[in-house]
């Protein structure tokens, strides 16, 4: 049994489209932006009341890149699942930063689009690595990216 645990599960929709990056050794990143959203009624007002929550999301499994880059736009609904990383980076005035991000990478790593408003239309599609099949399952480092086994570097 393991000590600990470093899951995310998000449902929500894409705030921006993905944006994707090559690194320098030819492994791609895509970064997403998704927002969830809770809503309730207010007790007092009886008013209907939402707060969102906006989510920065990076993609390392090649398979999953390209399902981003082919299907993925600005509205689109995704399930994923990955795990919460923190990295350190520095900016234009080598400032140390840090920004926590979900991350899908490798085994255990999960999207699934959930409608088919996209390019090439379809209905939704599960993209994952490890027992669910489908895209993922490997790995492609980015050579900016902190921590575990990648190295560190500067956000580009």
């Amino acid at each position: 049994m393991a000590g600990s645990v470093n899951k995310v599960i998000l449902i929500g929709n894409l705030g921006a489209d993905p944006e994707v990056r090559t690194f320098q050794n030819g492994g791609k990143v895509c970064n997403l932006r998704i927002a969830t959203s809770e809503t309730w009624k207010d007790k007092n007002t009886g008013e209907r009341r939402e707060k969102t929550e906006w989510h920065t999301v990076a993609i390392f499994s090649e398979g999953l890149v390209r399902v981003c880059e082919q299907y993925l736009r600005k509205g689109s609904k995704v399930y994923i699942e990955g795990a919460l990383q923190t990295r350190k980076w520095q900016d234009q005035s080598g400032n140390d930063r840090y920004s926590t991000e979900v991350v899908l990478q490798g085994f255990g790593s999960t999207l699934v689009m959930l409608d088919g408003r996209s390019q090439g239309g379809g209905g939704g599609g599960d993209y994952g690595g490890g027992q669910q099949g489908g895209y993922g399952g490997g790995s492609s480092s980015g050579g900016d990216y902190g921590g575990g086994q990648q190295g560190g570097g500067q956000q580009g």
